[in-house]
């Protein structure tokens, strides 16, 4: 015979739930009086706790380890772009201007590298634009340059 699981026999493992605890019920419960609280001081009294990280008034360890990490500004003025996107360039010559004129990067940008994304079926000429290994490879093979 198979045994079928049914919603009413359903029940936790033996030991899963713990009764709460019930405080100021008489001595004998080991909770009376105090409550478990002990005596007096700021613990003791309601709503008598403070914020995480809080040491009593001396400078928290989130504020006297120094701050890391680092943003380069160099990355605010520099931008990629695919050998996909250059394929879609009228121009022979491509430069930064240029770039700027098809709207592929945004005006403050100064550098610009080429990445290898998508493929190269024309012969183009990079002027101070950089180009990734396996862009370079690329372009030289469709019979372009790349001038730095």
């Amino acid at each position: 015979m198979i045994n079928i699981m049914q919603l009413n026999t359903l029940a936790p493992i033996e030991g899963e739930k713990k009764n709460r605890k019930r405080v100021g019920r008489g001595i004998g419960s080991g909770f009376g009086k105090t409550c478990g609280r002990g005596h007096k001081g700021q613990k003791s009294r309601s709503g008598g706790f403070t914020k995480i990280g809080f040491e009593g008034g001396q400078m928290p360890l989130q504020r006297r380890l120094p701050k890391v990490g680092f943003s380069s500004r160099i990355s605010q003025v520099t931008s990629q772009i695919t050998l996909s996107e250059l394929d879609k360039l009228e121009e022979q010559e491509i430069n930064i201007d240029v770039l700027k004129k098809y709207n592929l990067i945004a005006k403050n940008i100064k550098r610009v590298k080429v990445i290898l994304s998508g493929e190269i079926n024309r012969s183009i000429t990079l002027i101070d634009i950089k180009a990734t290994k396996g862009a370079k490879t690329a372009i030289e093979t469709a019979k372009g340059k790349v001038k730095q």
